[in-house]
């Protein structure tokens, strides 16, 4: 079994038990179990993409998920498709309470992990949506139930009852969680929608102008309360602090991307969107700078630089819900 980015993944093959059909663990159930947790296995790598924003942790639950989807006996389960997403949730609930001790002690800013995507998960204006750098932003913001709940409900679609299962809590309880969620995220994401066209073109005005150092030309498509983060991890140079103000960025930016050049700097699809890939010396990744537009300027640039967080940049990832 392979994983997202198509490296070959451990499977549990061995049996417990003498029955051969498809709910016992013998051979047949064994395959089963191995077909079901395929077939699914994009849509497990999304959700709990979304709910950690790190691919790395994500790719861990999912072999947790497998782990524990291996010894269940399928002919007690009705929905494997809800099963699976909720064993995953709770492994991803589990990682996400150790994730936030970890980010306390996190050297500079922590950003999410970057997926080089194919240009048809922009086609899902949802899903695009959901995995964009400054929703996962947005949705670090909410305490981990409260992410759990608006992933599955406003992402995925999930029933209330489907959902109650997966965090342990009641419907009703879901319900209040999810408008509570949901009104949080409503005011704080991006104010204005920009078409594919548009993104591509500032992207392209502002490729032009980090390279060639053209400090008008970026503040033209810098909002005036523009903030740039950076993420080193400690390991390479990045801003330590957030920049903010399109004057400041503006000056940074020149001075910094402009060294560059062009030729090291590509445009690409990550997490569903437009952004730049600076390349190093090797021809490996260097940084990922996404961006957030609102209203058709740029209100947001995240520059990840880690090594960990960019090791899914050398193959596109799949996306499904």
């Amino acid at each position: 079994m392979n994983d997202t980015n198509g490296r070959e993944q451990p499977v549990k093959s061995g049996t417990t038990g003498g029955r051969g059909t498809t709910g016992g663990r013998g051979t047949t159930g064994t395959d089963a179990a191995t077909e079901t947790f395929v077939a699914h296995r994009n849509l497990l790598f999304t959700v709990a993409y979304e709910m950690l924003g790190s691919a790395a942790d994500a790719e861990d639950v999912l072999q947790e998920t497998w782990l524990r989807w291996a010894g269940v006996d399928l002919d007690a389960v009705r929905d494997r498709r809800a099963y699976l997403v909720r064993i995953t949730t709770r492994q991803a609930l589990g990682r996400l309470r150790t994730l936030g001790r970890r980010k306390e002690s996190y050297v500079g800013n922590w950003l999410p992990a970057p997926l080089l995507t194919a240009p048809d998960v922009a086609e899902d204006v949802e899903l695009a949506d959901s995995v964009s750098m400054a929703m996962l932003l947005v949705m670090e913001t909410l305490a981990p139930t409260e992410r759990a709940v608006f992933v599955l409900r406003e992402v995925f679609d999930l029933g209330y009852e489907e959902i109650a299962e997966a965090v342990d809590k009641s419907a009703a309880a879901v319900r209040q969680i999810a408008h509570r969620a949901r009104a949080h995220v409503a005011a704080r994401r991006p104010r204005g929608a920009v078409s594919p066209a548009e993104t591509r073109d500032a992207l392209d005005a502002f490729r032009r102008a980090v390279t060639t150092g053209d400090l008008q030309g970026l503040l033209d498509i810098l909002a005036p309360d523009v903030v740039l983060v950076g993420d080193g991890g400690g390991v390479r140079q990045a801003v330590l602090h957030p920049v903010s103000g399109a004057e400041k960025v503006g000056r940074l930016l020149a001075a910094g991307l402009g060294r560059v050049g062009a030729a090291s700097m590509r445009a690409a699809y990550v997490n569903g969107h437009p952004a730049l890939v600076v390349s190093d010396g090797d021809g490996g990744v260097d940084t990922v700078v996404a961006l957030r537009f609102d209203d058709g300027l740029i209100s947001g640039l995240y520059a990840v630089r880690n090594p960990e967080k960019l090791s899914h940049m050398g193959r596109e990832t799949v996306l499904r819900r």
